[in-house]
């Protein structure tokens, strides 16, 4: 018997999308790119259309609802979501449920459309009776339709007026939707555009001629901090945009937003191109607005964070993906897949261009880049002929500082308050100290759910657990002990601010972290008072250093830098040089030249030395070389195989028991299987963790043998679950 039969994707742990029964109800409403409400087993799941075509009815079960009217996405972005669901071997409906904002990818809206009453005058003829409404409505002839707040505004208590109006068949009322708007009371900075530098000039006509081709294109953007790559970013997404096609537009942190918006909302001020904003740090109603924006098409730019990257663009001309090396592009939970990676299989798939920006690239970017496998432009030198800030390695053997501060950075940081500029320093660790330590016994106060010491909180008088948020008040005697000489251990930014405090009492001094930047706008806020150098002295962790441009920053501090270079991780060097040089090169971007101060124990660290001369190829090859000898990424590829659960006899039972039936296949695949060993952090939230790092030369034979593990999880017990991440960053 024939009938209308629906392709759902579950959002549930399942590897295929199911099939179900359209009944004739839902004929009319039933859309590629819908969410639907279906059973499955016992319980009802929310589901995403992915095909609707004409069946056989075997006995399937019928879709229950269809939730909303409009299509999510395009029927373009189903077979994007289904290699993204392969690459990653993440289910797909989880995929669609990830890449959907809150309000659309569950079981109700959750989020309300707001809409205001909006009035315009009908062909009616004739005159009406009182002269208030004559008044109103020879207005409204005059000038079309007005909202009711607009007429009530201009003709306080119209509001028996209007209605009497409508009654008469003179006004015609209807419901237009409002748009919330997360940067409605963001002033537009002045439009900037200058006469672009000899090589913005050449950079942007390689990027044209790429984009006048219509095809795939992938070019890395490699300008040094303060370089101008916005300016090229600005420039090619108007070619883009006069082509008739849409930008997006990927920045690694919120931080970085309201900047860029607000240039972007400068330059294309005039009206010939709409903006939408998608991030987390929007409320849930800004992200549903923006979202059914860009899926109804009226968007022709979209700015946003690694999730953006599933923008239901349909006339995709470009991606630039800025700050293209930045971890945060790689989701660390759930579906983990990279942003970056992400951009470069739509482009492809969408004959879209795809541009790599940042001062740093990452080595798997630099090095396709140097076997010719993408296109690579420079930019050299800052504009208007600035310099690169002068970089001065603090030997803390030598100058060791009472507290987090050196006597160096101290005067450095004293004389630039006399001068009137701004300081900007980067400790990146949270909190007031990263432990208390019982001085007696020297026990450390450890978090009960996680294998790590509780952060200790001044402010809050409370310990907190990073990781898992656990929380608890810093007890009076140690508990292993009862001993009462428990002390703070270690800095924080916390505690470093309070060290700034006592050392520059007349400054203004500002904070710049997750726990500053939690509430809604405080980013904003905090980005606002250094431009408006309403700050002396910003302190922040890592987001300080990504992309911001202050101008009146004339001395950046780097404290406690050998925590970055003796993390557990191939990649420390490479994360290490790079965010010292992202935080190096805030310092020096207006008139007055820059300093840095980096405090370390470890001068003659290679990284260092490459850092102080500004030297990325230097540092590239070095780094490359030892990644090749090793075969780590860029010369090889990765899975990490996580296996949790809260027995850890358990855990390391199911990960041997894997390692086990994979040796023999990988051995003749050359896969190198790594493990089972504890990971690094072995107990996190609560479960006991284990960890097999897959390892080849090539992707294929990782692929291939990665298709043996849906048998392989059927022998897993229950109590034990199995996390694969693709090309991890984070092995932590």
């Amino acid at each position: 018997m024939n009938a209308l039969v629906a392709t759902v994707a579950v959002a549930a742990p399942l590897d295929k999308a199911l099939f179900y029964l359209v009944p004739s109800s839902l004929a009319e409403d039933i859309l590629v790119g819908v969410r639907v409400r279906v059973p499955l087993g016992r319980r009802t799941v929310v589901g995403y259309v992915l095909e609707v075509a004409p069946g056989e009815d075997v006995g399937l079960k019928p879709v229950i609802e269809v939730l909303g009217k409009e299509a999510l996405f395009p029927p373009a972005m189903i077979e994007f979501f289904r290699r993204a669901a392969d690459y990653y071997q993440f289910p797909i409906g989880e995929v669609i449920r990830t890449a959907l904002p809150a309000g659309l990818s569950g079981g109700s809206n959750g989020v309300k459309v707001l809409a205001e009453r909006v009035y315009r005058p009908s062909e009616a003829v004739g005159t009406p009776r009182g002269p208030r409404q004559r008044e109103v409505l020879e207005h409204l002839r005059r000038n079309t339709d007005f909202s009711r707040s607009e007429l009530l505004d201009l003709f306080p208590g119209c509001e028996g007026s209007l209605k009497a109006l409508v009654e008469q068949g003179f006004v015609l009322e209807d419901k237009r939707e409002l748009l919330r708007d997360p940067f409605a009371d963001l002033m537009p900075a002045p439009d900037t555009q200058v006469e672009m530098t000899s090589p913005q000039a050449q950079a942007f006509s390689a990027i044209e001629t790429a984009l006048q081709s219509g095809e795939f294109r992938t070019m890395l953007l490699h300008g040094v901090t303060g370089s101008g790559k916005t300016e090229v970013y600005l420039r090619a997404i108007d070619a883009v945009i006069a082509s008739g096609r849409q930008a997006l537009v990927l920045v690694p942190e919120i931080a970085l937003t309201p900047q860029l918006v607000s240039r972007f909302r400068a330059r294309f001020a005039d009206g010939h191109a709409s903006l939408a904003v998608l991030h987390s740090g929007l409320s849930a109603g800004e992200r549903f607005d923006a979202w059914r924006s860009v899926a109804r098409g009226d968007v022709d730019i979209v700015i946003g964070a690694r999730s953006a990257v599933f923008a239901p663009l349909e006339r995709l001309g470009m991606v630039i993906v800025d700050e293209e090396h930045e971890s945060s592009y790689k989701q660390g939970d759930g579906f983990r897949y990279h942003a970056r990676d992400l951009a470069l299989m739509r482009g492809q798939m969408e004959g879209a261009m795809v541009l790599l920006g940042s001062a740093t690239p990452s080595l798997t970017t630099y090095q396709r880049a140097l076997e010719g496998r993408i296109d690579y432009i420079q930019l050299p030198e800052r504009v208007m002929g600035r310099s690169m800030p002068t970089v001065e390695l603090i030997d803390l053997s030598q100058d060791r500082p009472e507290g987090t501060l050196s006597q160096a950075l101290k005067e450095a940081l004293v004389a630039n308050l006399a001068c009137g500029d701004q300081s900007l320093l980067l400790l990146n660790r949270r909190g007031f100290a990263p432990y208390l330590l019982c001085a007696d016994c020297g026990t450390a106060l450890r978090c009960p759910h996680c294998d790590i010491t509780l952060t200790f909180y001044l402010s809050q008088r409370e310990l907190r657990c990073n990781y898992c948020d656990f929380r608890q008040q810093p007890p009076d005697q140690c508990p292993s002990c009862q001993g009462v000489n428990i002390l703070p251990e270690g800095a924080g930014t916390e505690r470093l601010e309070q060290e700034l405090q006592e050392l520059l009492p007349t400054a203004r001094i500002a904070r710049m972290d997750r726990d500053t930047t939690g509430r809604k706008g405080a980013h904003q806020s905090l980005v606002s008072a250094m431009e408006n150098r309403a700050i002396d002295i910003l302190v922040g962790t890592q987001m300080v250093a990504k992309g911001l441009d202050f101008p009146h920053v004339t001395l950046v501090g780097v404290v406690q830098t050998d925590n970055l270079l003796n993390l557990p991780d191939f990649r420390a060097a490479e994360r290490a040089f790079t965010l010292l040089t992202q935080v190096a090169g805030r310092a020096g971007r207006g008139r007055r030249p820059g300093k840095v101060f980096v405090q370390t124990y470890a001068p003659e660290h290679f990284a260092l030395k490459y850092c102080i001369r500004h030297d990325y190829e230097g540092f590239a090859r070095e780094e490359l070389a030892l990644r090749q000898e090793l075969g780590y990424p860029p010369f090889g590829f990765l899975v990490n195989c996580v296996f949790s659960g809260a027995v850890r006899e358990q855990v390391e039972a199911a990960a041997q028991g894997v390692v086990a039936e994979l040796l023999e296949p990988a051995d003749k695949l050359s896969v190198e299987v790594l493990g089972p060993a504890p990971c690094p952090l072995a107990r996190l939230r609560g479960k006991n963790r284990y960890q097999v790092l897959l390892k080849a030369p090539s992707r294929p034979p990782l692929r291939h043998l990665l298709t043996r593990l849906p048998l392989l999880r059927r022998g897993i017990p229950g109590r034990v679950s199995l996390t694969l991440d693709i090309d991890p960053l984070d092995m932590l």
